[in-house]
């Protein structure tokens, strides 16, 4: 009985050793993981930028298309008013050219 009450104190006093050495060294390996951690947390901060940036470049992009589409139209609804103030000018001549030749035949 002294032998099995030896051995539980004895496995006490190694558990608690035990335990009180594993503390300081779970602390290095804290350390070591806190510039992996560090390094991802750079990382991921550097892909968030570069996604930013792509998405900027491709607003802009979108924007400038819109310009060119916009000024386009506008072009070709400035060409369409020419044509069609030329057309009604054309149209217009003859029936000046009949109100003055009435106007002389009544004269």
């Amino acid at each position: 009985m002294n032998k099995v009450l030896a051995a539980l104190i004895s496995g006490l006093f190694a558990v608690g050793a035990f335990a009180q050495a594993a503390a300081p060294a779970a602390k290095p390996a804290a350390a070591a993981s806190a510039p992996a951690a560090a390094a991802a947390k750079v990382e991921a901060k550097t892909e968030a930028k570069a996604d930013k940036k792509a998405e900027a470049k491709k607003m802009k992009e979108e924007k400038a298309a819109a310009a060119k589409k916009a000024r386009e139209e506008k072009a070709a609804a400035a060409k369409k008013a020419r044509e069609e103030k030329k057309a009604a000018k054309k149209a217009d001549k003859p029936a000046a050219k009949k109100e003055e030749k009435k106007e002389e035949a009544k004269k």
